[in-house]
């Protein structure tokens, strides 16, 4: 089988087994049973962005067994923010008395105090979170998308994204994506134009460019969006580092596609002031801490009226189903972590044709791969 016809195949099916480190168990007897464990996920392609480039990334997985049921969570965590598997692990850790006398049918209490008591480790408020609303949309015996009241048949096409690499291998990694109707892909560096150039030698699609901050110089930032522009690019995402909010207003007055915030877009609180620097904002999990602060920042970003984008690390499809039911509420996902790995251990979220096909299953709706 090549390499496209086992993306082809992956669009509808999960294949593999993970590799976990031992796992922790906190466990008070009658109430909570918690374990974490760091599972490595192997890259189909080493994956470059201009923050790092790498052949597997290592996620923190989490299981919450109460009353019968057990919840399953993931966080990934991002360099960026200075976070590690491990340093995720150990923050979970160090919440033990008060993940062991909480009440999970309470999640909403429970994830005010988490938040409270960690600082940073979004990773790992995204595992706690995402275990526990799984855990609770079993207890219910729904779907995540329907407790949050979605319709599953409004999730967006998902773009697949498409790394930092040389022109051949960017033209071979378009071919093998041509099942996806729109593509992104990771700009920011010296090779931008040549990355560009490859990508329109094989394909006529419509493209959404990710810049991961590259950009330093805001008459640069034009420069580059401009000749994107030009290049069938719908949208470009945070083209200058995060804390440069007056230069990235400099920009986006000059500029005439939106500009969305990735990196400067950390939680709800922080949506009120990107709104006359950006056009939207780029929602992910493991960035802001889990499934109940990406619903809260999504709101805020609509209430504002931004446009709101759903994305995703590098990680298995607990993460990215898990995203995938507040789909429904977003103008753009880019839901497409677990298919850039070769050892997914569950199946959850599919894409026919691009389209995000939502599982009926209750909770996240996961099975085993």
């Amino acid at each position: 089988m090549n390499r496209r016809d086992w993306l082809r195949g992956v669009l509808v099916t999960g294949t593999g087994l993970a590799c976990e480190v031992p796992a922790v168990a906190l466990s008070d007897g009658d109430h909570c049973h918690w374990q974490t464990a760091i599972t490595r996920l192997k890259l189909r392609h080493t994956w470059t962005t201009t923050m790092s480039s790498s052949q597997y990334r290592d996620t923190l997985s989490l299981r919450l067994s109460a009353q019968g049921i057990t919840g399953i969570g993931e966080g990934a965590p991002i360099v960026r923010y200075k976070e590690s598997a491990e340093s995720a692990r150990d923050a979970v850790e160090s919440l033990r008395p008060f993940l062991l006398s909480a009440d999970p049918w309470q999640f909403q209490k429970l994830i005010t105090g988490v938040l409270r008591r960690l600082e940073g480790q979004y990773a790992a408020k995204a595992a706690i979170d995402i275990a526990l609303l799984d855990w609770a949309g079993k207890k219910f015996g729904v779907p995540l998308y329907r407790y949050f009241g979605l319709d599953a048949a409004d999730a967006p096409i998902t773009t697949f994204s498409i790394g930092i690499d040389n022109p051949e291998t960017t033209r071979a990694k378009v071919r093998e994506a041509s099942a996806f109707p729109v593509l992104k892909i990771k700009v920011g560096l010296d090779t931008d134009e040549a990355t560009l150039e490859a990508v329109r030698s094989v394909t006529k699609k419509p493209l959404r460019v990710d810049a991961n901050e590259g950009w330093k110089d805001k008459e640069e930032a034009v420069r580059k969006i401009n000749w994107l522009e030009s290049q069938g690019v719908e949208f470009v995402e945070q083209p200058m580092p995060a804390a440069m909010l007056e230069e990235t207003r400099w920009v986006r007055s000059r500029v005439h596609i939106p500009i969305i915030a990735d990196e400067a877009c950390l939680s709800a609180a922080a949506v009120p002031h990107l709104v006359n620097s950006y056009d939207g904002v780029n929602v992910k999990l493991d960035k802001c801490g889990g499934i109940l602060e990406a619903k809260r920042t999504l709101d805020v970003a609509k209430a504002l009226g931004m446009k709101t984008m759903l994305g995703c690390m590098v990680s298995s499809s607990v993460s990215v189903t898990a995203a995938a039911h507040l789909s429904p509420l977003v103008d753009y996902a880019d839901l497409d972590g677990n298919l850039l790995i070769s050892n997914d251990p569950y199946t959850g979220v599919q894409v026919r044709e691009g389209k995000l096909i939502l599982p009926e299953g209750p909770g996240l709706g996961l099975t085993p791969a």
